[in-house]
């Protein structure tokens, strides 16, 4: 059925969900990868701590034994910055992690549709759902594992140091105290580095689920290509309406033609001659209905009307509106034009005229042969 969502998401759709903040996401990869991160870095930023404090309390000791004021504000101001610059590293790694973790999963997206308030969000029943629903199964699912895995990494990285720390005074402190950094780093690694298998899991179920959000029934994406494209209809509209302005300024121009030529009934096109624009323009054509309006408004405005069938109908089929005569028709449309200049000078132009057979000019050969 049309109705079933069988038909997996368009590129639109994609796109459309990406603004409201619908993407598969896993809040758990960035905090193991910034987990992972710190494992390296630490060290790092603990041996640059204790480098600068040993510096610093050469400092201290050389102030307290000669006090002044501004030294000691000197001080203050240099274990400050001895801080700010042991811990830029950390900072900046667990950002950059964060970052390139949201980055990894879709992109950084700002939906701030998810800002607006939605009462939806407070009914009881779609509350309840989640509590009971197949996402509550796999978070409980999740817990469980994550629990598990950690236990047992815990587990065996503590198997390894008990031995050393039972050991007493036959170990030298400085090799316990090295042990149990290493094993808390390897502690911290290995912690980090199945959580990244959890969380490539989960991302991988957000995924799919998202993706069975998504999914569209071959109705939904008929909808869509109206919208996209335009309903045939609307766009029929549109033309139309379009079609219908372009005759409205057509038929504005026709009382500033010179002369209108007919065929007499099914054709008519008006033309209007300024020496200063060149050769004679074609201001309005039609056929049929737009014909009869076109020798209505010219009969009107006292514009003379010329039959002649084949100059018409070239007229008609050679030329746009707006647009010039072609030099091969400059022959014809002068002898007509001229013949209208003698109907003006005996002041009977107005009204309908047959031109003269002795008067008319030759059409192009091609052109009297598709008459």
């Amino acid at each position: 059925m049309s109705g079933e969502k069988t038909e997996k998401p368009t590129p639109q759709k994609k796109k459309q969900a990406r603004k409201e903040g619908q993407i598969a996401r896993t809040p758990d990869l960035g905090a193991w990868v910034g987990m992972l991160l710190a494992s390296l870095l630490l060290p790092k930023v603990i041996t640059a701590v204790m480098d600068r404090s040993r510096t610093l309390l050469d400092k201290a000791v050389d102030v307290i034994g000669h006090p002044d004021p501004h030294r000691g504000t000197g001080l203050m101001r240099d274990v400050l910055f001895a801080v700010a610059i042991s811990v830029a590293p950390l900072a900046l790694g667990m950002l950059l992690a964060g970052v390139g973790s949201a980055a990894a999963q879709g992109g950084l997206n700002f939906a701030t549709k998810l800002l607006k308030p939605k009462f939806s969000k407070l009914n009881p029943f779609s509350g309840l759902k989640k509590i009971i629903g197949p996402h509550a199964l796999w978070e409980a699912i999740k817990t469980i594992v994550k629990s598990t895995v950690l236990g047992a990494v815990l587990y065996w990285s503590i198997k390894g140091l008990i031995p050393v720390l039972m050991g007493g005074g036959r170990i030298p402190n400085e090799v316990i105290i090295s042990e149990v950094i290493n094993t808390v780093e390897r502690l911290i690694r290995s912690a980090a580095a199945a959580g990244l298998v959890m969380a490539a899991a989960d991302y991988a179920v957000a995924k799919r689920r998202i993706d069975k959000q998504l999914r569209m029934s071959k109705q939904d994406i008929k909808e869509e290509h109206k919208r996209s494209e335009g309903d045939p209809h609307v766009k029929g509209a549109i033309r139309a309406r379009q079609m219908a302005m372009s005759r409205s300024r057509m038929m504005a121009d026709v009382p500033k033609a010179d002369v209108i030529v007919t065929n007499p009934t099914h054709v008519a096109v008006a033309l209007r001659y300024d020496p200063l624009k060149g050769a004679p323009r074609v201001v309005a054509k039609g056929s049929g209905t737009i014909a009869d309006k076109i020798r209505t408004l010219g009969s009107e405005n006292r514009i003379p009307t010329i039959q002649d069938v084949g100059l018409a109908r070239t007229l008609y089929k050679a030329c746009k509106v707006g647009q010039e005569i072609p030099p091969e028709l400059y022959a014809a449309v002068a002898t007509v034009l001229a013949f209208v200049m003698s109907l003006k000078a005996k002041g009977a132009a107005a009204g309908t005229h047959r031109l003269p057979a002795n008067r008319r000019a030759a059409l192009p050969a091609d052109e009297e042969a598709g008459l």
